[in-house]
């Protein structure tokens, strides 16, 4: 028979069959089944129920014992219910993400929140910030005779805008000539590779508008340079006090204070995004570069909204914990984040 034969109450009886016999490892009574589930029915109901199951091959019953285990077609209908399950979670998450990336900030705190009720340890997200980011293009252009607006955008399509005062009037000419002497010069370029040298031609190319290129150098400056103001979201920082090892009031207190004044976790991420590895990244113990975290795993992984535009997820937890889990759920948030930014309105 299909599984539509299962309404929802053996279902849950199923379930709970299932998830004892996981833990315990010893056959399941119908007894253990009505303290076990929250279905209020009586033994005698939940027997019925069982001997159902049985009948349609779902349980068996060891000969040595009144207790039932699962059947192979009843671990099938678990794990095939639990795939379900957990691809449908997947796509939900990944569907708000991509519906919310004008609120990035609202979606972060949310993917912060699921993390650390999915995997019951302490999470942190940081929002983007830019990083290798490269000179698309620069345009001056004038506003008055006293101003001049200077446009910069990079590969990651962050814009920024600067007026520029001058000391007199710039005619159409000079002005096009600055724009190629500094789109020539610039574009491509990160800004670690704007060096001295690059500096000075450009100024003794600019001639008398030497201040001009100056300010546009400072601004190229202030857009692509390392945020130093880090937004770091977080949850789940009373999930340290389920762990007896970590539970002690002065650890759990460093540990939550560690995740409430988020400095020390700014110092963790910003490490993480100045590598060129994106991958996942495991901290165990002394190996944690936060010193209240010694005692802890921190798994971090970067994201990339678009090209430069970078953050970081990170799970803190102790050092016994599932490692398998905690990657899987990296993976997942990595890959619905990366590249949101590049992808059309509407699709996933």
């Amino acid at each position: 028979m299909d599984d539509f034969e299962l309404d929802e109450r053996k279902i849950r009886i199923l379930n709970a069959i299932i998830r004892n016999y996981l833990e315990t490892g010893e056959p399941v009574g119908s007894r253990t089944i009505s303290k076990y589930t929250d279905l209020n029915l009586s033994s005698a109901t939940i027997r019925n129920e069982m001997a159902d199951l049985e009948e349609l091959g779902y349980i068996l019953q060891p000969h040595t014992s009144a207790g039932r285990i699962p059947s192979d077609k009843g671990y099938r209908f678990y794990v095939d219910h639990l795939m379900e399950e957990k691809n449908r979670e997947v796509a939900e998450m990944k569907q708000f993400v991509i519906e919310h990336t004008e609120r990035v900030d609202q979606v972060l705190q949310q993917v912060a929140k699921m993390l650390a009720n999915n995997t019951n340890y302490a999470t942190m997200v940081t929002a983007p910030s830019y990083h290798q980011n490269k000179v698309k293009f620069i345009q001056l252009s004038h506003v008055d005779a006293e101003q001049v607006l200077a446009v910069i955008v990079t590969e990651g399509n962050l814009v920024k805008n600067k007026i520029i005062p001058v000391s007199e009037p710039i005619d159409n000419e000079t002005m096009l000539k600055l724009n190629i002497l500094l789109n020539s010069s610039l574009n491509g370029l990160a800004l670690q590779e704007i060096n001295l040298a690059t500096i000075a031609k450009l100024k003794e190319q600019a001639g008398i508008h030497s201040d001009i290129i100056s300010n546009v150098l400072d601004t190229v400056a202030e857009t692509m340079g390392p945020d130093e103001d880090i937004r770091v979201y977080t949850s789940g920082t009373t999930n340290f006090l389920k762990y007896p090892e970590l539970s002690d009031s002065e650890k759990a207190s460093e540990l939550i204070s560690a995740f409430e004044e988020k400095q020390q976790l700014v110092s963790l991420v910003s490490e993480h995004l100045s590598e060129e590895n994106t991958g996942i990244q495991v901290y165990i113990g002394d190996e944690s570069p936060i010193q209240t975290m010694r005692d802890c795993s921190v798994v971090t992984v970067a994201y990339e909204l678009g090209e430069g535009v970078r953050g970081t997820i990170g799970i803190v937890g102790p050092k016994r914990m599932d490692y398998e889990m905690v990657m899987d759920n990296l993976k997942v948030l990595k890959k619905s984040l990366d590249g949101m930014l590049n992808r059309p309105r509407g699709k996933t």
